[in-house]
């Protein structure tokens, strides 16, 4: 049974339905960018009398709570994901398609390109481990390589519920939401009266879902329809809300601190976000369909999850080829957080961009491949989905070694088998992000 929209008034900015939002695609590029910067600032070597040392830079540090605030971009990156999700779900509706065709083709998209990187990784790692690197610092490189795919797994898991939500919200758009908060700070609240901090990792869905289902309230077309005044306050509102709680000492001022677990703060981020980019949407669009943005829009898009999954292997090798010149050379590298540390940042990033970019053209053909058209039935879409979700889960629970990268690239690749068409007749169909 097909539920129809509920009909709405869209507001001005939107763009007619079925062309894309090139405003909303330039910051989804920005975004995907802006989290390479902030995972590159972070990854931190050091040479000492042991051997080469792989830190998290940031840890113990002041700069990263201002840096956090300009570049914890994961509450509007799943707003948008909101956004994009609901008008293709519709669309595939409108032509006739199901919500296991739409989830089946979202698991191609995600895992295909997660399924060559790990492929890739596992076999540097058996590489390694021959050339005789020492087991610790192998562990240290799969265990930084592991701790991004929490948001392959989460994406996956909202992407997949997306059909469903899309009902909730079509029945009752207000509830739904306003459930989904509810829940996320009911998590908070327990996690501080209980003092177990796993308990926050609940929020894992009840946060990342909820920001998404404010992006559904976006690609309606409700947002837009409020006054400026109106928008301008609400974010403003969150805001104030979200400095109190750093204030009270209820959240962390550092962004980067409430994304592990995910706390009700990053919901009053996502709010900022929001009311920020409906107030910006016109000159948003304008800005975006100038040469260098739509070019640069244009090269990310299509990339969007090579970028993602192979900006960290990319940061790895980085990390370790700095410590085999600094040992080959005889030469100390600059104390993390020191003023030469900072001063050779920008040639650190920029670097970090351009390798990740060259390794993205390589591999966009594994995102970017049609899935194919859905012809299974939903149990098993529903099994494929779990599958993908415990293979990725592996890698971010116990880290990425030979042996969590052969069962997790098993588990994927059964996952893909069981979302494949039973029919080889079946036309494969082109994934509209």
């Amino acid at each position: 049974m097909t539920i129809a929209p509920a009909p709405l008034t869209a507001a001005p900015s939107q763009p007619p339905r079925g062309l894309r939002d090139t405003g909303i695609d330039f910051v989804r590029a920005l975004c995907v960018i802006g989290v390479v910067l902030l995972h590159a600032i972070m990854v931190g070597v050091t040479v000492t009398d042991a051997g080469p040392i792989f830190a998290n830079a940031s840890e113990g540090s002041g700069w990263i709570t201002p840096l956090s605030w300009a570049l914890q971009v994961m509450p509007l990156f799943f707003v948008i994901g909101g956004f994009s999700g609901l008008i293709a779900y519709r669309r595939v509706r409108t032509r006739g398609g199901s919500a296991r065709s739409f989830v089946a083709a979202r698991l191609h998209r995600l895992l295909r390109p997660a399924v060559v990187t790990i492929g890739v990784v596992a076999l540097a790692l058996a590489v390694l481990t021959v050339l005789g690197v020492p087991a610790d610092l192998l562990a240290v490189a799969g265990f930084r390589y592991g701790q991004p795919l929490w948001f392959l797994a989460v994406f996956l898991m909202c992407q997949a519920l997306l059909p469903a939500l899309t009902a909730a919200h079509e029945r009752a758009p207000f509830l739904t939401i306003g459930l989904l908060v509810s829940a996320a700070i009911a998590v908070d609240g327990l996690r501080a009266i209980v003092g177990v901090d796993a308990l926050g990792f609940l929020n894992l869905a009840f946060v990342w879902m909820a920001l998404q289902q404010l992006g559904f309230f976006l690609a309606d077309g409700r947002i837009d329809a409020l006054s400026r005044r109106t928008r301008a306050a609400a974010g403003l509102l969150a805001l104030g809300v979200l400095i109190l709680t750093f204030v009270t000492g209820m959240y962390s001022p550092d962004l980067i601190a409430n994304i592990n677990p995910p706390t009700a703060a990053l919901l009053l981020v996502g709010v900022v976000h929001t009311s920020a980019l409906s107030l910006s949407r016109e000159r948003l669009e304008r800005i975006s369909r100038l040469p260098a943005a739509a070019a640069f829009t244009a090269f990310v898009t299509p990339r969007t999850m090579s970028i993602y999954l192979w900006h960290m292997p990319v940061l790895l090798v980085m990390a370790g080829l700095t410590a085999v010149f600094a040992l080959q050379g005889g030469f100390a590298l600059p104390a993390l957080g020191s003023l030469d540390w900072w001063a050779a940042r920008p040639l650190w990033l920029a670097l970090a961009l351009t390798l990740t970019a060259l390794v993205a053209v390589v591999t966009t053909r594994f995102e970017s491949l049609p899935a194919p058209a859905c012809s299974t039935s939903s149990p098993r879409v529903a099994g494929a989905v779990f599958l993908g979700l415990l293979g990725v889960l592996i890698l971010l629970v116990l880290g990425t070694s030979l042996a969590t990268a052969a069962i997790a690239l098993a588990l994927m690749l059964m996952a893909l088998r069981l979302a494949r068409p039973r029919s080889s007749s079946a036309t494969p169909q082109r994934v509209v992000t």
